[in-house]
């Protein structure tokens, strides 16, 4: 099993990313895909889900409106698109793939600056 991000990078407030999150190893399309996300010094938190057949998306109140969740089962791929960053957007994310009964994966995770 392997779940890989790609995307990270330094980037000015205000401006935008894609986050990309290849999975290999298992049934990428019957898995829950999730970004979370751990600032310096914080815990780690949830930041989009996108359910098996992406019928439904949940976002942290934080980064409503400004990131999208997707995802493309045929190339078992998820994705973050991040717009109008903000320096408190700084982190690394990481890419998670959760099934019940099944457990769950992580991916080693891409850093995010925003900064000027």
């Amino acid at each position: 099993v392997q779940l890989v991000e790609s995307g990270g990078g330094l980037v000015q407030p205000g401006g935008s990313l894609r986050l990309s999150c290849a999975a290999s190893g298992f049934t990428f399309s019957r898995y829950v895909m999730s970004w979370y996300r751990q600032a310096p010094g914080k815990e780690r938190e949830l930041v989009a889900d996108i359910t098996s057949g992406g019928g439904s998306i949940d976002y942290a109140d934080s980064v409503k409106g400004r990131f999208t969740i997707s995802r493309d089962d045929a190339k078992n791929t998820v994705y973050l698109q991040m717009n109008s960053l903000k320096p408190e957007d700084t982190a690394v994310y990481y890419c998670n793939a959760a099934r019940r009964s099944y457990g769950d994966y992580w991916g080693k995770g891409t850093l995010v600056t925003v900064s000027s």
